[in-house]
């Protein structure tokens, strides 16, 4: 519902620090295209903060009483809903717990304002919870609102991050346009380098789980470095060269770098595909919950990039129309 297709507005829903928002903004400017973010929204103050300091926008609080009315109208709703209801991390209770329910809020501002396209982002066990029930009653009310709606279950270390990060996507556009899932793999980033190099003492375990971790690792002999030594919830450790998904709520020392350290924070932002330009604010333990609760920002920018290219103008037609390439608030 934006001016023209050279300029895209759009609204960013969850919104948490703002990797969907990183990621449109990439997306957009890779296609040569002009974009403002029109409303956004978090009910989390810490990240409402966080958000504040890297874009200049306070975030809405409590979505549940914002009025459809009350929202700018958009092309393109973002949205990455809470996954704890779903989540193997969590009791997965679905839409009995009041966070799986905040999908619904989706779909009466899809209702009301009909966007040209949508991008939702949840963990994968969404498409699997309650025997797949859940995720049918989903993508039935995406499709009963006229949105021809696909999903995808992208991995983010197949898009250059060193985490393996299984998110599902789920895309839609307005009537039949044509949309393509990104398919073209992107060679891992060695995770060193995205290592800091001095990293000061305080991110370092005690030397009792240090040496719990190292004992309980291939008989004792310590790994190739760097890696990342996981400790699951039944305490099992495995080591790998890349990161496991990074959690919001897991203990402090369920990754270890080289079974060491914990991570620091532009650490855990980068292995979401945060640029280093990217400030945070707030405690350990808020970024912690942040970047554990955020997306992959190149697994979304490629599949932003894609349904952009389906759905508006590209930036060829915009540079044939202005002479130049598009310019925007991004």
């Amino acid at each position: 519902m934006g001016n023209s297709d050279s300029h895209i507005r759009f609204i960013d829903l969850f919104c948490g620090i703002g990797g969907f928002r990183i990621a449109m903004e990439a997306a957009l400017r890779k296609a040569g295209l002009a974009g403002e973010c029109v409303f956004s929204c978090d009910i989390d103050e810490a990240a409402r903060e966080a958000y504040l300091a890297n874009f200049g926008d306070t975030p809405h609080g409590d979505i549940t009483k914002v009025k459809a009315s009350a929202i700018p109208d958009h092309d393109v709703l973002l949205a990455g809903f809470p996954c704890q209801a779903f989540s193997i991390c969590g009791d997965r209770r679905g839409f009995e717990d009041a966070r799986g329910t905040l999908f619904f809020d989706i779909a009466r501002i899809l209702k009301a304002k009909k966007p040209k396209a949508f991008v939702l982002e949840n963990v994968r066990q969404l498409k699997t919870h309650d025997k797949g029930n859940t995720f049918r009653r989903i993508m039935e009310t995406l499709e009963g609102l006229g949105y021809s709606t696909q999903s995808m279950i992208l991995n983010a270390i197949d898009f250059g991050l060193p985490q393996k990060r299984e998110r599902v996507f789920i895309a839609g556009t307005l009537g039949q346009a044509l949309f393509q899932w990104p398919v073209e793999k992107i060679p891992m980033t060695p995770l060193a380098d995205l290592l800091e190099k001095e990293v000061p003492e305080r991110y370092y375990a005690s030397d009792r789980i240090r040496e719990n971790r190292r004992k309980s690792v291939n008989g004792g002999q310590t790994p190739k470095s760097p890696a990342i030594w996981h400790e699951n919830k039944s305490g099992h450790i495995s080591v790998y060269e890349f990161s496991c998904a990074l959690r919001a709520g897991a203990s402090y020392n369920y990754l270890l770098v080289d079974g060491r350290r914990r991570l620091t924070e532009r650490e855990m932002l980068r292995l979401q595909g945060f640029p280093d330009s990217f400030k945070y604010t707030g405690k350990y333990t808020e970024v912690k919950k942040q970047a554990g609760n955020s997306l992959p920002a190149p697994v979304a920018e490629a599949v932003l990039h894609s349904l952009i290219r389906s759905c508006f103008a590209s930036g060829e037609t915009v540079r044939r129309k202005t002479g130049r390439a598009a310019a925007g608030k991004l």
